[in-house]
């Protein structure tokens, strides 16, 4: 867990699905490609989030994934997820970093709040000398919150990820401990 002036960045608990929930309810439309808008979450009860976080927990534990909601101090509204994946270990220390805040939130700086204190997470206790975030090349909001968060551009991946029914290149941004 990781306090910021404005927010707490940390696992899920089971006590968070009311606001949780919220948070994916009160989303907006899709705002553009990259934004999923409204979800239906009516499968999404009280029980599949407790299976949801032990999803987390378990995947933790293996060092597979680490997955880290988003909220905001004053009120505790859930604004978002972050996400890291453990790419490679060993001598690498390698990982990904995934990123989305709900879009009934964005222009409030919170983005760029919440993914520099999950880095610290990263590099801290996750123990990675290197974070990548592998954003779409047209992804412009993606792309200006890595930049603001001190990523660098480091090259284009052809054909990277299986995504909108195609191979599709994404640029990758990285960050060292």
């Amino acid at each position: 867990m990781i306090e910021t002036d404005r927010l707490i960045v940390r696992p899920l608990i089971q006590e968070d699905y009311s606001a949780w929930l919220k948070g994916f309810n009160d989303r907006l439309p899709s705002q553009y490609r990259h934004d999923q808008g409204k979800l239906d979450m009516d499968e999404c009860t009280v029980n599949w989030f407790a299976s949801l976080i032990e999803k987390h927990q378990s995947l933790a534990q293996n060092d597979t994934a680490y997955v880290f909601g988003v909220f905001r101090k004053v009120d505790g509204k859930h604004l978002g997820m972050i996400d890291f994946s453990t790419l490679a270990r060993e001598d690498f220390q390698w990982g990904r970093i995934g990123y989305t805040i709900h879009n009934q939130f964005w222009g409030k700086g919170f983005g760029k709040e919440a993914v520099k204190a999950a880095l610290n997470i990263a590099f801290s206790d996750l123990k990675y000398h290197r974070v990548e975030a592998h954003i779409n090349l047209d992804n412009q909001n993606s792309i200006r919150l890595a930049e603001s968060v001190g990523m660098n551009f480091e090259c284009v991946r052809k054909g990277f990820i299986y995504e909108f029914g195609e191979w599709t290149d994404n640029m990758i941004y990285f960050k060292n401990s």
